[in-house]
């Protein structure tokens, strides 16, 4: 059971923090975390499942490969995982799916290292505001081909942007946003280097939903990061009220859906890392611990 007593000093020395993924997505941040002396803990609240109309995905990748598509815009590295899958099925690597032809955008530091590492070169990628406005407000190509693989649910912000900015738009489903856990036979298994790197080899703890609801009624948990705006609905749907608990949200996106919510929102990741959110973290008790 977790202890409900509160540190006396700011900083993350002793915080218990839920981050809101399962144990092998939330390594890099809860590694970071521990080695600044806080307590990771993970509670899953979604999960991702291959695209019911893979003939589909499929017939765009086919043009993809062939060089079709002047741009490929990868959005999160779920997405990232997902032509992995494909490339390895094809006999080949996600560098190897996409032609040098062909542009690669993206919209953040974490999913441009996470597309390097898979031996892409990215052509565009905002450094300041990390997300679908940031991309939007770099774009300036109109008339181009661009494939846009993305999750079922994803916001239209982005598709919407790009077409009206003048792209010949292809939106595809790659992958499907569900509740955790994700079915056995249709869960994505591709791993790409940036889902490894940073970690160690003590997986943190992972908590229930009931789990997490008895140590939020105790006071035992002093932060839980939003990862996602699926997350934060997730959030708002079964595990309010948070009490003393504070929510950070791994960026913009997943912060306008808490505040939609009605979740109080107490800092924002300025990029959406784990180096961001520990920051983010760190200034929420630094203050606290400055007004005590």
């Amino acid at each position: 059971m977790l202890h409900p007593d509160q540190p006396v000093s700011g900083g993350l020395q002793g915080r218990r923090v839920l981050i809101t993924r399962s144990a092998d997505r939330a390594a890099p941040l809860a590694s970071l975390l521990r080695s600044k002396g806080a307590v990771p803990l993970v509670l899953p609240l979604i999960d991702f499942e291959r695209a019911q109309d893979q003939a589909a995905l499929d017939s765009e990748l086919d043009k993809l490969q062939s060089g079709f598509f002047d741009w490929l815009v990868v959005s999160s590295i779920t997405t990232l995982r997902v032509l992995a899958g494909k490339a390895a099925a094809r006999g080949t690597t996600v560098a190897g799916l996409v032609p040098q032809s062909t542009r690669v955008a993206t919209i953040g530091s974490s999913s441009k290292s996470a597309l390097e590492a898979e031996g892409l070169a990215v052509a565009l990628a905002p450094a300041d505001l990390q997300s679908a406005e940031g991309l939007l407000a770099l774009w300036q190509e109109a008339g181009v081909q661009v494939l846009l693989p993305q999750a079922d649910i994803a916001a239209p912000g982005l598709r919407e942007g790009l077409a009206a900015k003048g792209a010949r738009l292809t939106v595809v489903t790659a992958y499907h946003t569900v509740d955790y856990p994700a079915r056995e036979h249709r869960r994505l298994t591709a791993e790409v280097h940036s889902a490894v790197e940073h970690s160690d080899a003590t997986m943190p703890p992972e908590l229930t939903p009931s789990d997490a609801t008895a140590a939020l009624r105790d006071g035992a948990l002093d932060a839980i990061v939003a990862a996602s705006p699926s997350a934060a609905r997730r959030i708002a749907a079964s595990l309010v009220p948070l009490g003393n608990c504070r929510l950070v949200a791994i960026g913009r996106p997943t912060a306008a859906e808490a505040n939609r919510l009605g979740l109080p929102v107490a800092a924002v990741a300025k990029e959406p890392t784990a180096d961001g959110v520990a920051t983010a973290l760190e200034s929420v008790f630094a203050y606290e611990g400055n007004i005590q």
